[in-house]
């Protein structure tokens, strides 16, 4: 989530205090992404000084990032990236992400809480009062929410960088990777039911004959000239 390595050993993690193990997590992926927010104004700066001197007839410039599995569009503005040195974009990172992700779980939560309310009206059977089941059950899922709201957007935020199509096209090749091995299963489950069929017709079930019964006065059919009673019939 945080995309650090540990900042203690194992032998220290189990000794040390929980307060101490969380501030020297802090400190170092506060440090870290000091440093990045530093190389986006970096990165980012000389193509919005080219934007905003030679094509003026834009006011925002759009700069997708990405983390590996999801990828947001920033609208940042030009003129105040520039004269402020670039420290628009970070700022226009980090509140492009709060808000996006803050509009996606309200959605989620909206559709949380209507299927609340429908599930609540049985508490009266339960002899429970349906409105305060809502309200503690309403009030869970919107501290499930913050929750949720504030892991994501630091995750998003540590992990995120400026989008580079070369980490598309590598998701994009081991898609197809994965669509050609199903297309191979699929070739040779058909070979395998042609093979099958090609089998069934060749082997073809062949009818039944039924000899002729043999009376037991009959000759012998073996031609030894005596009937079949008193030859090969004699212990039938």
């Amino acid at each position: 989530m945080l995309s650090t390595e540990p900042v203690v050993t194992e032998k220290e993690f189990l000794a040390l205090p929980a307060e101490e193990v969380t501030e020297k997590l802090y400190n170092k992926v506060y440090k870290s992404y000091l440093l990045k927010r530093q190389r986006l104004m970096e990165q980012t700066l000389p193509v919005v000084k080219d934007v905003y001197e030679n094509q003026t007839q834009y006011e925002n410039i759009a700069i997708p990032f990405y983390d590996g599995q999801k990828q947001v569009q920033i609208i940042a503005n030009l003129k105040k990236a520039v004269e402020s040195e670039g420290k628009e974009i970070p700022l226009a990172f980090e509140k492009g992400i709060v808000l996006s992700t803050i509009d996606e779980a309200w959605k989620e939560q909206l559709r949380e809480m209507d299927d609340l309310k429908q599930s609540v009206q049985n508490a009266s059977y339960e002899q429970k009062d349906p409105l305060l089941v809502y309200k503690f059950e309403s009030f869970n899922l919107f501290k499930q929410m913050i929750e949720k709201i504030n892991r994501e957007v630091v995750s998003y935020l540590v992990r995120a960088d400026i989008y580079n199509p070369n980490q598309a096209a590598f998701k994009e090749a081991h898609i197809n990777r994965g669509i050609d091995r199903s297309k191979i299963r699929e070739e040779r489950g058909d070979m395998l039911s042609q093979a099958h069929a090609d089998t069934q017709q060749k082997v073809k079930p062949q009818p039944v004959k039924v000899a002729k019964k043999i009376g037991r006065n009959d000759p012998c059919p073996c031609g030894s000239g005596k009937k079949y009673k008193n030859c090969c019939g004699r212990n039938v």
